[in-house]
């Protein structure tokens, strides 16, 4: 098992499908095994712009599959979505 940390970017003007969204995208992410951190990426007003994760997966196609499989993309929210492999240097998960 590798890390791999999804970067997702919010289309501008997102915010609505976003919060919309959220819950079932919530639920997703509860129920994700490899799951080892995730959270918002915020705009200087605060509000939500994007998402940061670190997931534990077989493979890079296997990490992939988590961010398409998100409800967030599935809603149309991202403009991008990265996937790279990572490795912790400093903390813990």
């Amino acid at each position: 098992m590798a890390l791999f940390a999804i970067l997702c970017k919010d289309k501008p003007g997102a915010l609505e499908t976003r919060l919309a969204t959220r819950p079932v995208h919530l639920d997703y992410l509860n129920q994700s095994k490899g799951l080892k951190l995730a959270g918002a990426l915020l705009g200087d007003d605060g509000n939500p712009i994007g998402s940061l994760l670190i997931v534990e997966a077989e493979d890079l196609a296997a990490a992939q599959a988590q961010a398409d499989n998100d409800p967030f993309t599935g809603a149309g929210v991202f403009e991008s979505v990265e996937v790279r492999p990572w490795r912790l240097a400093i903390g813990s998960l």
